[in-house]
């Protein structure tokens, strides 16, 4: 299984989310909030602070991804989207450093909402509880 860890409050996240469940049409990707008991039991498991919501998380094939490695192997998968894998031959830094100021920020630029979100119904089998 590979799984897609992220803020569940944020709502550029749960964009992100959004994006991905239209993106994926071979459903390869499930996904949880890293507040939910999934999420901090895999934080906890990887040695993470239970409060650590700063970085996408991403297990693929029992392997652990964060930041720009996450998000760039998660487009690498997505229906229109694998061309942006040639980003990873920049510098670690600077992709990480963009990241980092876009997380930083994310909840004065794009808000935050007062709960995870809810799946509906046609995304439940997608989201790991």
């Amino acid at each position: 299984m590979n799984l897609i860890l992220f803020d569940g409050v944020c709502n550029f996240c749960n964009a992100s989310i959004n994006f991905v469940i239209d993106h994926d049409p071979n459903q390869r990707f499930k996904f949880a909030a890293l507040q939910s008991e999934i999420g901090q039991e895999y934080l906890r498991k990887i040695g993470r602070e239970t409060r650590d919501f700063d970085s996408v998380l991403l297990i693929e094939n029992g392997q652990l991804y964060t930041k720009s490695d996450a998000a760039l192997r998660i487009a690498r998968h997505l229906e229109g989207w694998a061309w942006l894998w040639f980003l990873r031959g920049l510098p670690y830094f600077l992709r990480d450093g963009v990241y980092t100021l876009i997380a930083n920020n994310r909840y004065r630029l794009f808000g935050k909402r007062d709960a995870c979100r809810i799946p509906t119904p046609e995304e439940r089998e997608r989201f790991v509880v």
